[in-house]
């Protein structure tokens, strides 16, 4: 769904195109990050570093990998490789 013109998304999309790749890039990043944050924020206290990187991660990425048990099952396994009790 969208609520933008097609002309003003051609307005934005040269403003965006007329920024160089570095700004690109960082705004991305920016974006990012912001995300990150508003996802971490909204997560209950007292999590393990494990079960806050799984729900990261689920949260990021779940629509985009249908199947990412086996990237969560990693993720358990590197926390337990480096000693984390859950």
């Amino acid at each position: 769904m969208t609520d933008t013109t097609p002309e003003v998304e051609k307005i934005f999309r040269e403003m965006l195109m007329a920024r160089s790749s570095e700004e690109r890039i960082r705004m991305a990043c920016s974006m990012f990050e912001t995300a990150r944050a508003i996802i971490l924020a909204s997560l209950p206290p007292g999590l393990s570093e494990t079960q806050v990187k799984r729900r990261l991660f689920e949260r990021l990425y779940a629509e985009d990998l249908p199947d990412l048990q086996w990237v969560l099952t990693a993720i358990e396994k590197e926390s337990q490789r480096a000693g984390e009790a859950q």
